[in-house]
């Protein structure tokens, strides 16, 4: 049987391991504005990023899987090819991406892998 001071000793050694493990693993990196993206989208090619931006009015396709996310003063096409998305994407909308920039025939475009969108229902007023 374990006496008492071994016992305390394993729980602060796994603490300790634990809190070691904290410090040694990578933090994500914080959630990219498309403007913030695209002010130098050669540093971040290749790179699994978030992103996030409002869909430009009328640019949903789904015949080819993309649409194109707009900041203040720079527009980013993204494929969603190979994403799951919710029934909430549409024009104007707020969206959060997970995935890969990678540039093709000299355009830089986004290969999402996940895709959420705003609940609008926050954000209108209640009908009197």
């Amino acid at each position: 049987m374990l006496t008492q001071r071994l016992r305390l000793m394993i729980i602060g050694a796994v603490m300790t391991m634990l809190l070691a493990a904290t410090f040694l693993l990578d933090t994500p990196d914080p959630t990219l504005s498309i403007d913030e993206l695209m002010d130098d989208p050669q540093q971040r090619s290749g790179d699994k990023i978030a992103i996030r931006g409002q869909v430009t009015i009328g640019s949903i396709d789904n015949s080819t899987l993309t649409f194109t996310l707009h900041g203040e003063r720079q527009e980013l096409t993204i494929d969603f090819s190979a994403a799951a998305v919710s029934s909430g994407l549409d024009d104007n909308r707020t969206v959060y991406a997970e995935g890969e920039l990678i540039q093709k025939d000299g355009m830089w475009i986004f290969h999402a892998e996940i895709i959420k969108t705003s609940c609008p229902s926050k954000y209108e007023e209640a009908k009197s």
